[in-house]
């Protein structure tokens, strides 16, 4: 399924139906008067938070969503029918925006939350509604009240409880294959990865969910590369990894590249709990590995751990310190086989 995490949409709801104006004739019936019915209620437009889906692709094939309108009212007291409601089916995660592009609507973060994004008209009022003891005959009926129409722009920020950071080819996606069932694309050129990758990885009996990102370089925040435009996707993680290449000539200046890009990006990213792995170490002897973890450690002013997501050195650490920088509540336990009961006779 092809990735997509912007998208255009018009919406629009139902017009109400228009009141109608009929009087009661019959011929055994002394005093008939007024019996004109209302129009029914236009339709509704709604965006709802559904599981199992990381995309959206679909609206890429359908931007128009229009409810339908409410039927006008009929004589002897008949209502019209309402309009059907339209239900715009979203991955969770999915921010609504208006038509600037800049004001949130609505934040779809758990399965099932619905909002409401154009309601449906009110259906006009038919001619019994105005009967009184002044005038018994009105010969007026409201009209229904139109629909709201709307543009607005659906932008998805993957849930993951880790995000991974990095230059191209530090070696995350291979990481990610190495600890999930993920099988991102890796080769060895940059920019292997062109959009995000979602793992699920496992340590110490709990899950945990992964995402990958193309990696970014000097300048992504003026557009160079593949610029900023899938940092969104780290923007809900609980701590970032950043892979660091062992093998690169120039490692402190490749962290502090990252560093720059999280802070010119802004949103509190460069804020969060970070995890900094120096990778690749099996292509590395002892000599050459403690001197560029060294300087990866004075470049970060903090503690640095080692890694190779080839040979699967340090992975697991890597997890559990991951793991330790993750509120319980995020985490998800691993499905353990029960022991049958023993049998008796």
């Amino acid at each position: 399924m092809k990735f997509l995490d912007l998208a255009k949409v018009y919406i629009r709801s139902g017009s109400g139906g228009g009141g109608c104006i009929s009087f009661r004739r019959e011929k055994y019936i002394e005093y008939g008067g007024p019996d004109g019915g209302d129009g029914g209620t236009g339709g509704t437009v709604w965006a709802e938070a559904v599981d199992g889906l990381n995309t959206l692709i679909d609206f890429r094939y359908q931007q128009h969503f229009f409810a339908k309108n409410g039927q006008p009212g009929m004589g002897k007291q008949r209502t019209g029918k309402d309009g059907d409601d339209i239900v715009l089916r979203v991955p969770v995660g999915t921010e609504i925006l208006d038509e600037d592009q800049e004001t949130v609507l609505a934040d779809m973060t758990e399965v099932g939350q619905r909002v409401l994004l154009a309601k449906g008209g009110n259906g006009g009022w038919g001619n019994l509604h105005f009967k009184s003891s002044t005038n018994q005959a009105p010969r007026r009926a409201n009209p229904g009240q139109p629909g709201v129409e709307r543009t607005l722009w659906l932008r998805l920020k993957l849930i993951a409880d880790v995000g991974l950071l990095g230059l191209p080819n530090a070696g995350k996606s291979t990481f990610l294959a190495a600890t999930s069932n993920a099988r991102p694309k890796i080769a060895d050129y940059p920019f292997t990865t062109l959009h995000p990758n979602l793992g699920v990885v496992g340590v110490d009996e709990v899950e945990f969910v992964v995402a990958d990102i193309p990696g970014l370089i000097g300048g992504a925040s003026e557009g160079r590369g593949l610029g900023d435009l899938f940092l969104g996707h780290v923007e809900r993680c609980a701590v970032l990894l950043h892979l660091v290449d062992g093998t690169s000539q120039t490692i402190a200046e490749d962290y502090r590249t990252i560093i720059h890009e999280l802070e010119a990006y802004g949103g509190n990213l460069a804020a969060k709990p970070r995890v900094t792995v120096l990778n690749k170490i099996d292509a590395l002897d002892a000599e050459e590995r403690a001197a560029a973890r060294s300087e990866l450690e004075e470049a970060s002013g903090g503690p640095v751990m080692e890694m190779s997501g080839v040979a699967r050195q340090g992975t697991t650490e890597v997890l559990r310190a991951l793991r330790a920088q993750i509120d319980d509540d995020r985490l998800r336990r691993t499905a353990q086989d029960e022991e049958p009961e023993p049998w008796q006779p």
